[in-house]
């Protein structure tokens, strides 16, 4: 960097075109007036500040810009600095403003902003004494350093501390507790006195609930729901196009690290209003590492969670949320690859969607389906659940249990529900049920993005035992105010909640033992061994049961792959009744 003295200049390029000031002064420090122009068209066309357009582009280097900067002011540039007290966050972040220590040369350091720089040039000479200038990216780290456990605390207990009964860390409660001993306190009495009635009405109760998924299951299936969108969606133009927050939290991703740099760098959508963060783990030294060796794109920050506990993906997004400047989030995982064009395709959907609408969720479609018949039986489970059952969920107005991956949400709608429960393993599904507890709705947005799928039994194992036991987690949460969930969901919303997290994970327990249990009673095996009444109470559910859910096992996955044109993976369908048998190991 080239120094000059401080002196009145103008905003003129070599072409004659007005450059804005906070770019203007650079031309006095080396940088050719041609990539100004260029930094201040782009930043014009997408209506954010010069600065944001000239350093998210990449065309300097953030720490070239802020010795620059520090230059034209007259001011010190502070590589290193204590903090004092008094540091807020996420408050002394967003306002590029921290106290330092007493003592200290210097008083405060400022990392401005795009609209707070052109002030500062204009007062240059008559800026009050203390201050050194940083980047935003050092500032952030040392607030991140110095706010450690506080930072670590709120990310864990936020939602706790402020609705305890809609976070899983307390557990069962007493009464919760006290309902299952009694329930199964009764079955076991009833089996010890009665155990053929006791067996039927079992049979029959089971029976209702795995009725429901059904039900919803094949009612899904009927709903259109196209991959693609039914209209094209709207080019707005890039000034109109809000900030977009994405989210990325990686621990010990190496091995795909590149590929998602790539990926995020896909997007169709103007680098000056991304704000794309990767978190990591304090103790993920070879992540640290990683990014060091391979520091990622200028628009790219990188963000590290202070060490807590517990160490989850979303205590680690609830760390970042504070820092979100976008008015719309997305979450995705280390390996997704999504659409170029999904960003805009969810800004239309949400202006389409209204106000009332917090969160929509993307398709996931695994793209290694041909490793293994594992990953092939895990694609058309996948193409179900997030071509067709999520989409009717959503178009029935029922509360959704989201994908852990390719959400997005209105950020106030995030922060006002407070983020993730990191209690929980299976946040995603925990937060669409809370949602809808809280008045949001869900809607479905037809843009894909590639994951890849285990395609190892031991790791699709530990993967789906995870998953259970979040549902279970997610069942127990919401059912310490049954009375409340009722009242704000309705009748259908309940039953649909409840269907579908304690419902999937008894289906999956009695899955083998629902299907030999129908056929014992289509057999005849209870008939003139309890009563007439009972009898045909059991071999009815048993038939409706066993038929109807055969039905609701392959129609789904044949509309799933009819929808995709997926012709290749049909001859795998039948072989989902043994898959399922896995699901239930796993359960």
């Amino acid at each position: 960097m080239s120094s000059h003295p401080v002196v009145p200049h103008t905003t003129q390029g070599q072409a004659g075109a007005r450059l804005p000031p906070e770019l203007a002064f650079l031309a006095l420090h080396g940088v050719p007036p041609e990539l100004l122009r260029r930094a201040a068209a782009l930043a014009r066309e997408a209506d954010v500040p010069a600065v944001d357009a000239l350093l998210r582009e990449g065309f300097l280097a953030e720490d070239w810009f802020y010795r620059a900067l520090a230059a034209e002011l007259g001011l010190p540039f502070a590589a290193r600095f204590d903090l004092g007290p008094g540091v807020r966050y996420p408050e002394s972040v967003r306002a590029g403003l921290v106290p330092l220590s007493p003592g200290g040369p210097y008083r405060f350091a400022i990392a401005p902003d795009g609209r707070q720089i052109a002030g500062l040039l204009a007062r240059r000479g008559r800026i009050a004494p203390g201050l050194a200038v940083t980047t935003p990216s050092l500032l952030r780290e040392a607030v991140l350093a110095t706010c450690a456990e506080p930072i670590a605390e709120a990310a864990s207990l936020a939602l706790w501390r402020a609705q305890p009964a809609l976070s899983f860390r307390g557990g069962l409660t007493g009464g919760q507790a006290g309902a299952i001993a009694a329930a199964l306190g009764g079955f076991v009495a009833a089996f010890w006195l009665v155990p053929g009635g006791a067996a039927a009405w079992l049979g029959a109760l089971s029976g209702l609930l795995f009725l429901g998924m059904i039900t919803l299951r094949l009612d899904a299936a009927r709903t259109p729901a196209p991959v693609q969108p039914r209209l094209p969606p709207q080019r707005w133009a890039d000034r109109d196009l809000p900030v977009y927050t994405v989210i990325v939290p990686l621990y010990r991703e190496m091995g795909v690290f590149d590929r998602l740099l790539v990926a995020l760098d896909r997007f169709d959508y103007p680098r000056a209003k991304l704000d794309i963060k990767i978190v990591i783990e304090a103790e993920d030294a070879e992540m640290r590492a990683a990014l060091r060796e391979r520091p990622p794109p200028a628009h790219v920050e990188v963000i590290v969670a202070p060490p807590g506990r517990p160490r989850t993906k979303p205590r680690a997004l609830n760390v970042a949320l504070p820092l979100a400047r976008g008015e719309l989030t997305v979450i995705y995982d280390a390996e997704d690859v999504p659409a170029p064009d999904q960003l805009r395709l969810a800004v239309d959907a949400f202006a389409r969607g209204g106000p009332d609408v917090g969160c929509l969720q993307g398709r996931l479609v695994i793209d290694n389906s041909a490793d293994s018949w594992l990953t092939r039986l895990f694609t058309i489970e996948y193409a179900t659940l997030f071509d067709v059952i999520n989409p009717g969920l959503a178009a029935a107005g029922l509360p959704v249990p989201l994908g852990g991956t390719t959400t997005h949400f209105r950020t106030a709608v995030l922060r006002q529900v407070r983020g993730w429960d990191p209690w929980n393993v299976t946040e995603d599904a925990d937060l669409g049920i809370r949602l809808a507890l809280l008045g949001w709705r869900v809607m479905d947005l037809p843009s894909s993005t590639l994951e890849e799928a285990p395609a190892e039994l031991g790791a699709w194992m530990r993967q789906r035992t995870r998953w259970m036991k979040g549902f279970m987690q997610t069942c127990i949460t919401h059912s310490r105010r049954p009375a409340f969930a009722l009242r704000r969901l309705g009748l259908v919303g309940f039953l649909g909640a409840l269907t579908m997290t304690f419902g999937t994970v008894m289906s999956a327990l009695f899955y083998p033992v629902l299907a030999g249990a129908a056929a014992w009673a289509l057999a005849g095996g209870a008939l003139g061994r309890i009563g007439p009444v009972i009898d045909a109470l059991g071999w009815g559910v048993g038939l409706v049961t066993l038929l109807a859910g055969a039905l609701a096992m392959l129609l789904p996955p044949l509309e799933a792959l009819r929808r995709r044109r997926w012709w290749g993976l049909l001859p795998w369908v039948p072989l989902l009744p043994l898959y399922y048998v896995l699901v239930s190991v796993a359960a």
